[in-house]
């Protein structure tokens, strides 16, 4: 499993033209799914999103997390994160997660970050999206969990 965050002024999703999702200041993640992975991992990794000090502080400092802030999130499933380019020019992605078991977990997903007390919205499975966002610092953090971690 692999949550790419990046830290934004605004941000918003687009399908077919149409706002589907939009957020303030927050955070946006792209989120995929190993066919390997194990459920253990999205817990895991809702709370180290949650608590993530990525956020200033008065001095300066990331010390703030989307959780003691308030932030608001916008999800996105991201299946070609699992790309392999280990060969050739074209990416594979038959490591990725089969469609049904990673709309199932980007959902589980999902609940995990609100059960961690945070307002989350959903970019819209296996539709082509546009996603518009202000990348604010830039901050960009790859987290990323794989078996037996």
């Amino acid at each position: 499993m692999k949550v790419l965050i990046q830290r934004v002024k605004e941000a918003e999703c687009l399908v077919d033209d149409t706002v589907h999702a939009r957020i303030g200041e927050g955070l946006v993640l792209f989120v995929s799914f190993h066919k390997d992975d194990e459920t253990s991992a999205i817990e895991k990794l809702a709370r180290k999103t949650a608590n993530l000090r990525i956020f200033e502080d008065e001095e300066g400092k990331l010390n703030h997390s989307a959780k003691a802030l308030d932030k608001e999130i916008l999800s996105i499933s991201q299946f070609t994160l699992e790309a392999d380019t280990e060969k050739g020019n074209r990416p594979s992605f038959t490591e990725a997660m089969p469609p049904k078991t990673a709309e199932r977990w980007y959902h589980l997903f999902t609940e995990a970050l609100e059960a961690h007390g945070l307002a989350v919205y959903e970019g819209s499975f296996q539709s082509r999206m546009q996603i518009r966002l202000v990348n604010d610092g830039p901050v960009t953090i790859l987290l990323e969990r794989t078996s037996g971690q």
